[in-house]
């Protein structure tokens, strides 16, 4: 559909205008013929409020439709589309594959981003060559292939065994499944359908993520907040500032067990990530490719002086739209919810502002980046924490590393700058030092 209409500047005088309007409104009725009022995507309401039609109407006329709004999802515009209708043989689509995932594609970007080789492709390079790896990533990798083009169970068109356990570990993780339970599952689910192909136990069932790239570090600390017994100090059994022990127990049949352990997920192997689906990965330079530039209206971080002034300051790294900057969130809560029990954990939660405004604050691009343990808050000790995520980020920044943008099929020299972070005061005092 021609949407040129909605960029017209005369809105009253022009029929082109008057005529895309009545389109829009059209389709709005057939998409909710019963409904008494639709959202008003003009540029003041856009798409927040309910309005009778005819008030939508005389706003799209008066304040003109909002720009940015070129999908017309929340008009209908949407349901005429067909599931395949953006498929071809040209495109690389198979006829004979049913299944409605593309668990398969996502894999192929996947492992191109994760064996790639740096030495063989400049930075500004185009294509890569084929990836490599060592032969234990390629094998595990191998079979995650096998797994996606493997029907779940014979007859299965919907899904492959890779999507179905992807899918039920999701479900486990949103629905708080005990591991028993997740077992008991996947038992009842073996013994109703013979020829399912699904793992035989969590555990089983787990080495996919460790597949995917999905883990985290451990790093033991001082009870004290004193420091991380880390890098340098990875094998000291005291602390050496206030000379406590590093473990909680030294004998019996568990081994020792640490006072305090701090959970960090790397932070460059999941930026990494994030260019490695091809959505995701143009996604990254909306910021720069698709936002409607309108200073008067401030809907994203990026139309704030402060990131214009960062472009100026650091022109290097505006050069490339796909460097990252990001925004640091943290506080503390208690984790049982039970004043009872004065135990908080403190999470460090990193925001990449590159995506829309509709995506960069939705749960799956909201990366946890450290789990601080408790009994109670750190106050200044936080920056103790802290380090492993300062030294990625540092190294970010000054030396960036090569990353494997799947929406090009080349590589690129990933930067990252932290921006913003979003404290209650008490938490700002600390986290600033």
């Amino acid at each position: 559909m021609d949407k040129n209409w909605m960029h017209v500047p005369n809105r009253f005088t022009s029929a082109e205008y008057s005529e895309g309007v009545n389109k829009l409104l059209i389709m709005a009725r057939a998409h909710a013929p019963e409904s008494t009022t639709f959202r008003c995507p003009c540029r003041r309401c856009r798409n927040n409020l309910f309005l009778p039609i005819n008030e939508v109407e005389d706003h799209l006329f008066m304040n003109g439709i909002d720009p940015s709004y070129t999908h017309w999802i929340f008009h209908g515009e949407g349901e005429s589309w067909s599931v395949n209708s953006s498929y071809s043989n040209d495109d690389g689509f198979d006829p004979t594959r049913n299944f409605v995932d593309d668990m398969d594609d996502m894999l192929e970007d996947t492992r191109a981003g994760t064996f790639m080789d740096h030495a063989s492709v400049p930075h500004e390079a185009g294509p890569t060559s084929p990836p490599t790896g060592n032969d234990g990533q390629s094998k595990t990798f191998d079979q995650l292939f096998e797994d996606a083009k493997r029907p779940l169970y014979p007859s299965c068109e919907k899904f492959s065994k890779l999507s179905f356990i992807v899918k039920l570990l999701h479900i486990k993780t949103v629905g708080g499944w005990t591991i028993k339970s997740f077992n008991m599952v996947l038992e009842l689910l073996k013994a109703a359908f013979l020829d399912i192909k699904t793992p035989t136990s969590y555990h089983e069932a787990q080495r996919l993520e460790r597949g995917l790239g999905f883990n985290y570090v451990k790093i033991h600390a001082c009870p004290n907040d004193c420091m991380l017994f880390w890098n340098n100090d990875a094998d000291k059994e005291f602390c050496p500032k206030c000379n406590e022990l590093r473990w909680e127990s030294t004998s019996g049949k568990k081994g020792k067990i640490p006072q305090k352990v701090l959970r960090y997920f790397p932070l460059i192997s999941r930026l990494q990530r994030l260019f490695m689906s091809k959505d995701i990965a143009k996604s990254m330079k909306w910021h720069r490719e698709q936002r409607v530039d309108d200073h008067s209206t401030l809907r994203h971080l990026v139309d704030f002086k402060m990131w214009r002034q960062f472009d100026k300051d650091h022109s290097w790294f505006a050069q490339d739209a796909r460097n990252l900057r990001l925004g640091l969130a943290n506080d503390g809560f208690n984790l049982y919810n039970n004043l009872a029990k004065p135990y908080s954990i403190w999470p460090v939660i990193l925001v990449p502002y590159n995506l829309p405004l509709w995506l960069c604050m939705k749960d799956p691009y909201l990366m946890l980046s450290l789990l601080i343990p408790g009994p109670k808050a750190q106050g200044n000790d936080i920056d103790v924490y802290l380090q492993p995520l300062v030294n990625e980020l540092q190294e970010l920044w000054v030396h960036g590393v090569d990353t494997y943008d799947a929406s090009t099929k080349g590589q690129f020299r990933l930067h990252a700058a932290l921006l913003w972070t979003i404290n209650d005061f008490p938490a700002y005092a600390n986290i600033s030092g």
